[in-house]
Parts: structure tokens; C-alpha cells; sequence
């Protein structure tokens, strides 16, 4: 009897379980055994082959309407060495496994393209794209599996500190999850109609000093102000972080991945200290509470599209495997099953996973840029308001100038 084995990598994501779920139906109809794997690699990579579980169609038929994964998840990576590879294929050979069926982001995209290497043939390899960061290098009209859905209770969660900030007068800086692309951050902001939302991508250079981001923050409660209101929302893409000077932000840890533990760095935190502490300078008193979102919306039970999404994604990544296909990220894009080669999801630069990062110049970020309160090239244009802003401030309208121009080209 032929071996299906199923693993989950990475962060969780509404819809893992749907995936799960369809492949085991699939290769269970077609008469192989199923076996999911426990901890993504983590077993694995260690010769353990007991820390499995034999899946059959009765006990996952209904499990795609669960948050969370049945079969849990890590971020042990075992292309961290030649030797924790060879374990790996060797310990899949004793279980022994005919397909290998991976669900994760890019890291274990990354990590299972090595795989595939090792295994040199020896079975059939594919991987469904799963992250909340939508980041995976796929056309820009193609989601995630997980986005969606976290991108809806995002926005309810936004909507209701949305709703604390008017009636406390307060502002609210967020934290979003996304490493390298602002994606989430933006989908939340622009959905729930957030105050402004900053991300990455809209610093060309490698390197954002993080007076710049105080800036931006500031200038945009300080036109809140000019309007007459003292409270806002503002989300920060977590992939900031990376960008900054590291001596901002001290020692932090790392995965197994190499990747910055970013949730220690505590960015909206640092943000409102320095912003709180310039206003208050000037004599302008404002409450700010800093917040991270992100793990709320990781194992929420997956909406309607993301259900059937993901049960997709594994029916046809079982079908990809059992019709002799691998070395592949599957995809459904337009209706159609589209595999990616591994060969073709990698920067031949870096040798990593290509990101897929927000296109700024789009029409869609430019109408999510339209509705935000912050600093326009407009505000320095038009005397009455740049009055205004500056009255808000407590500075002078030359210092103002000085001070926020820079922002919006204007030196």
C-alpha cells in the first residue's frame, strides 16, 4: 500500500485542518494509507518515527470547519544541515512514505525544496502555500489560504478599538503580523477604515530611520488635531522592524530559520514612547496604547472562502501527487491547478523564497493611501491648512515645515 504523509510548518493559519481534511478523503478513496505527521519536521528530524498518527476519512471529514491543526505545527528546519536532511529522507523512507504532502509559508516551502533535493526522486514532493502574511510569490489577484479570514476578524477587532479611541479619546498604535510585506496590515486597515496604516513598502531605501515612522505617527495626530479630534488608530506592519537601524531596537532572538523574533521587539511600544515624549515636549498631552494583533487571528476558525480555498488546494495537491507530479507549490489560480515549480519560487540572489510585497503603485493601495489621515503634500500647499497644522502642533508654521516637510518632498 502506498504512503501519503502530511505536515505542517510554520505559524498557523486558518484552513490548515480543510487542507488536511480533502487530502486525506482523496488519497484515502484512492487506496493509500495516510499518515500525519506531528510538528512539522521536528520528529522527523530527529529518526523518531512514532510521532505519527494514521489519518482515516471518518475523523477528519468534519474537521475543516476547526481553527488551529490537528496535527500542530513548528518551525524546526531541517535545511539547516546537510545531515538533519538526510534524517529526515531516511526516517520517511523507514515510515515507508510514496508522497510527502508539506503545508507552510516560506520557510517551509524553502525548507521542503531542499528536501526534494535530498530525496533526489526517491518520492513524490508537493507543498500548499499557507500563510496570513500573503506573501508567497504567487500573481498579486492570488491569496493565501488564511488571509482572508484573518484579514475579516482583523477588521472587527480594529473596528472595535476604533470604537475605544472615540469614546476615551485616545489613540491606539497596532503592531500587524506580517515579517516582510505589508499585506495584512493593509487589508485590516483599509477594511475596517483605520486612521492610516504603515508598511515597509513604502520605503524604497534598506534602511528607515525610526524618526521617520515617529514622524508620520505624529504629523498624523497632529492633523487629527487640527480636525478637531483626539483619537485614531494607526497599524504598523510588524516587517518594520527589519528595516530599522538594529541598534534601535537592542538584542533580539532568532528562529531556526535565522528570522528576527519580531513579537520581542515590542515596535508599537517603542513608537508611542517616542512620539508621547515629542508632543509632550511641546506641551501637547495625548494618550497612547500600543498593541500587537496577530496570534488572535492565526487559529481562528477559517471563514467561507478559505474552507473551500484550502479544500481545494488539497484534493488537487493530492491529485498533483497521485498523477506522478513533484517538486511543485500548488495553486489554484483562476479555477485552474497550477503548479509552481520549487526551481521557480527561489530568488537566485539569495537563494530564499521570493516575497511577494505590496504593489504601491497600485490603483488599490493608492485609494487605501486617499482615505488615510496623515501628512499630504497638499497640507504644506494650502496656507490655510498648513496654519492650522502647525496652530495643532505648538510650532511654528516654519518650523512645521522644517520639522514634517521632508515627509511629503517638501524640504
Amino acid at each position: 500500500m502506498k504512503t501519503l504523509a502530511i505536515l505542517v510548518g510554520g505559524g498557523p493559519a486558518p484552513g490548515i485542518n480543510a487542507v488536511i481534511a480533502a487530502a486525506t478523503i482523496e488519497a484515502r478513496n484512492h487506496g493509500l494509507r495516510v499518515l500525519g505527521c506531528y510538528d512539522g519536521f521536528e520528529w522527523l528530524m530527529q529518526g523518531d518515527t512514532t510521532r505519527v498518527q494514521e489519518l482515516e476519512i471518518a475523523e477528519v471529514s468534519r474537521i475543516h470547519f476547526e481553527g488551529g491543526s490537528i496535527l500542530r505545527t513548528s518551525r524546526a528546519n531541517p535545511a539547516r544541515s546537510r545531515e538533519a536532511l538526510e534524517t529526515v529522507a531516511e526516517t520517511l523512507r523507514r515510515l515507508g512514505v510514496s508522497y510527502l504532502l508539506t503545508i507552510g509559508g516560506d520557510d517551509t516551502a524553502f525548507a521542503v525544496s531542499r528536501l526534494a533535493g535530498a530525496l533526489d526522486g526517491g518520492l513524490g514532493v508537493a507543498h500548499v502555500p499557507k500563510t496570513i502574511d500573503n506573501d508567497l510569490p504567487l500573481p498579486q489577484e492570488v491569496v493565501t489560504f488564511g488571509y482572508m479570514t484573518a484579514v475579516n476578524l482583523g477588521k472587527d477587532l480594529v473596528k472595535n478599538l476604533m470604537q475605544d479611541a472615540a469614546t476615551t479619546e485616545r489613540w491606539f498604535f497596532v503592531t500587524v503580523m506580517g515579517r516582510r510585506a505589508g499585506h495584512l496590515a493593509l487589508g485590516i486597515g483599509g477594511s475596517a477604515g483605520a486612521t492610516l496604516t504603515i508598511i515597509g513598502e513604502e520605503f524604497p531605501e534598506p534602511r528607515i530611520p525610526l524618526q521617520t515612522l515617529v514622524d508620520i505617527l505624529e504629523g498624523a495626530i497632529i492633523k487629527r488635531r487640527a480636525h478637531g479630534r483626539e483619537q485614531g488608530v494607526a497599524l504598523l506592519a510588524e516587517g518594520l522592524s527589519e528595516k530599522l537601524d538594529p541598534a534601535a531596537l537592542g538584542a533580539v532572538e532568532q528562529d531556526s530559520y535565522g528570522n528576527v523574533r519580531l513579537s520581542e521587539l515590542e515596535l508599537s511600544r517603542l513608537l508611542k514612547e517616542r512620539v508621547s515624549a515629542s508632543l509632550r515636549a511641546r506641551g501637547i498631552d495625548v494618550t497612547i496604547v500600543a498593541k500587537d494583533l496577530g496570534y488572535e487571528l492565526r487559529c481562528a476558525p477559517p471563514g467561507a472562502y478559505d474552507i473551500q480555498y484550502c479544500r481545494s488546494l488539497g484534493y488537487w495537491a493530492t491529485r498533483f501527487l497521485l498523477d506522478g507530479g513533484t517538486g511543485a507549490m500548488v495553486t489554484i489560480q483562476g479555477g485552474k491547478l497550477i503548479p509552481v515549480p520549487f526551481a521557480e519560487m527561489l530568488d537566485p540572489e539569495t537563494g530564499r523564497v521570493r516575497v511577494r510585497y505590496v504593489a504601491v503603485r497600485s490603483e488599490s493601495y493608492q485609494t487605501m493611501l486617499a482615505y488615510m489621515i496623515r501628512l499630504k503634500p497638499e497640507d504644506f500647499d494650502d496656507p490655510v491648512a498648513l496654519r492650522a497644522l502647525a496652530r495643532a502642533g505648538n510650532l511654528g508654521e516654519a518650523e512645521f515645515v522644517r520639522r514634517f516637510g521632508p515627509l511629503v518632498g517638501r524640504p
